[in-house]
């Protein structure tokens, strides 16, 4: 597990893009969709250092999610 002021892990995803709730779960930074959706929408996530409110976002290879002090890349599958 990550701790804070540490690097990002490195998440493959299979496609080309990922949704932020999908890569959330995947990550494992939370632990449900409906965990997802309360922190994003109570603006506790951040995507390249901005806050993101919208759980459809759609994530390329190299961003980086932040939740909680824990963040997590997408990588190329």
């Amino acid at each position: 597990m990550a701790h804070p002021g540490t690097e990002p892990v490195d998440v493959p995803i299979r496609d080309t893009a990922i949704r932020l709730g999908q890569f959330l779960k995947l990550s494992g930074l939370i632990d449900s969709g409906a965990d997802a959706k309360a922190v994003i929408a109570n603006g506790l996530v951040t995507v390249n250092g901005e806050v993101e409110n919208r759980r459809g976002r759609q994530l390329q290879p190299a961003d980086v999610v932040m939740f909680a002090g824990r963040g997590a890349r997408v990588a190329a599958g």
